[in-house]
């Protein structure tokens, strides 16, 4: 055979449409190319390339759960609410008078950096301050906070809170999805702030209990929803409920009561949408629930004069 021969023959030598220098004769019984082992997938029928099973990966519609979440989503935003918490009451300790600063109050007065008992008159060289004097962010800031440890339960608080959180949020939030287990959370802890507001609005209070109160409600209404640790969500919202009760005596129950309700109402419109129009039926629910809220406090506000 001369030379000019062997190279017509290693010309008319199928290869690898990737490796144009390895020899193959296999082809993908998709498209039909030749292909090396490197660049074959095993199919169903036969194999496929690379790039045959990249693009059939494109139509094939990614597993989702009850909320429209995707499968398999890990519990990162729990760690960055927990982590936000901690880094608040690093913040406290630091510098204490943030509590004042921050804390929930509908209305009270103010002088050297000391909240005292609003009694609905101005008193000269005290400050007047609260939701109902413009201080709306006390809604938000005030489930980021928590009690020192010279107050009631001191660091027991923070740390209580933060456990529940943590045990919670990774069994819900790969249910809800990340982004909507944080609306759950903040509409929650904005619900409790609301209610108390509401009914006592001279209350200053702190603490993530009634954000965590509305994940536990959200995890009864998940487990409802998808038949998973029934038995256990029924034990932990009756124990929720024995606490919300005794909680009465020496805590702030709006807050709790408030952050269930609102926990349980927008899960509920979350996890029952229909699949076809989910997402506009839960923007719907998350912005009607805002709406309610900020109705709430505009009216409430008036009433105190604010």
């Amino acid at each position: 055979m001369t030379t000019t021969e062997s190279a017509d023959t290693r010309a008319d030598t199928p290869a690898c449409y990737r490796h144009p220098k390895r020899e193959t004769y296999v082809r993908c019984t998709r498209c039909d190319r030749y292909a090396c082992p490197d660049c074959l997938r095993a199919a169903a029928v036969g194999q496929h390339c690379v790039e045959c099973v990249r693009e059939g990966s494109k139509s094939v519609r990614q597993p989702r759960t009850v909320a429209g979440s995707r499968v398999g989503a890990t519990a990162v935003a729990t760690y960055c609410l927990i982590g936000i918490n901690i880094l608040a009451y690093i913040g406290e300790l630091a510098r204490p008078s943030t509590v004042n600063r921050f804390a929930t109050l509908g209305e009270g007065l103010m002088r050297d950096g000391n909240l005292y008992v609003y009694g609905g008159h101005p008193i000269p060289g005290f400050q007047v301050v609260g939701i109902a004097h413009g201080e709306w962010y006390r809604l938000i800031t005030g489930f980021f906070l928590h009690l020192q440890p010279s107050q009631g339960i001191g660091i027991g608080h923070i740390i209580f809170n933060m456990a529940a959180l943590w045990v919670l949020g990774r069994a819900v939030e790969p249910l809800l999805g990340s982004l909507r287990f944080v609306i759950v959370y903040l509409l929650s802890g904005v619900g409790g702030s609301v209610l108390v507001y509401l009914l006592a609005p001279q209350t200053v209070t702190v603490g993530a209990s009634g954000a965590i109160f509305g994940i536990t409600a959200a995890y009864f209404v998940l487990s409802r929803r998808t038949s998973i640790n029934v038995s256990y969500a029924d034990r932990l919202i009756f124990s929720s409920l024995i606490w919300l009760v005794l909680s009465a005596w020496f805590a702030s129950w709006q807050g709790h009561l408030g952050g269930l309700v609102a926990g349980g109402v927008i899960t509920l419109a979350y996890v029952y949408a229909p699949a076809r129009q989910r997402t506009v039926l839960q923007v719907a629910a998350t912005a009607a629930m805002v709406a309610l809220f900020v109705v709430a406090v505009i009216l409430r506000t008036r009433q105190l004069g604010g």
